[in-house]
């Protein structure tokens, strides 16, 4: 699956870049922030206007994350388990929390190469709005050893339990997700045809895999946290004329 993945992202890129540079190719650098939590992103985007005054554009591209965290709390992941289902509609159910367990870790590092979709609209030539989020894609990062909480264990003490980054990420709605997903909603600036900037927030899903199932926990093993960060990014277009 991993493979597959890797095989098709590298496909977009060499496929996009060799198209003309009347394409508007756009490279961009982002930094979100919160206390205790930062990710960086480094982007490209191919966008086309789809509406006859071409202010309605819709896009792909391709983004690496390298995410870093303290002192957080990862909890149970699978949506069969937050929300007792599946599908779409589980965005709308209320969280299960007997069956929601969580996993400590002192300090988590996620990295992420991700396949993008863009949502754009420009109200002028200086100004517009946009969302964009993560598709599907290959994550990594290094083991961590972090604690188990659970009400429903049956001793007490600490369990010290030693995860890795979820190694493959899919976007299927909200807790159906798999793996590291980063979503941006932002406001744009154009300096020039070149060059712009975006501010706004960002919304990154990071998730742990064990590497024991729980069995306190119906036998999972994937522990998500969710942030909600200020963004600012830098994009720069080097063939517009």
């Amino acid at each position: 699956m991993n493979r597959i993945i890797t095989v098709l992202l590298v496909c977009l890129c060499f496929s996009s870049f060799s198209q003309t540079s009347q394409q508007n190719h756009d490279f961009g650098l982002a930094l979100s922030y919160v206390p205790k939590e930062v990710n960086l992103s480094l982007s490209w985007k191919q966008t086309y206007g789809i509406t006859a005054n071409k202010k309605f554009k819709l896009g792909y591209g391709v983004r690496f994350n390298t995410y870093a965290n303290k002192d957080k709390y990862y909890v149970t992941a699978p949506a069969y388990l937050t929300s007792g289902e599946k599908g779409p509609h589980v965005l709308f159910i209320e969280n299960l929390q007997e069956n929601i367990d969580t996993f400590h870790v002192a300090n988590a590092q996620h990295n992420s190469i991700n396949a993008v979709i863009y949502l754009e609209y420009d109200f002028s030539e200086k100004w517009g709005i946009g969302f964009n989020i993560d598709a599907a894609g290959i994550a990594f990062g290094g083991s961590r050893e972090g604690k188990m909480i659970s009400s429903n264990r049956p001793i007490t003490s600490p369990e010290m339990v030693v995860a890795k980054p979820t190694p493959y990420n899919v976007l299927l709605v909200s807790d159906n997700d798999i793996g590291m997903l980063n979503s941006e909603l932002y406001a744009t600036y154009n300096f020039n045809q070149k060059l712009s900037v975006n501010a706004g927030l960002t919304f990154l899903f990071t998730e742990y895999t064990t590497e024991q199932e729980i069995p306190y926990n119906d036998n999972n093993d994937r522990f998500r946290y969710k942030s909600l960060m200020g963004m600012l990014s830098v994009h720069f277009k080097p063939f517009n004329n």
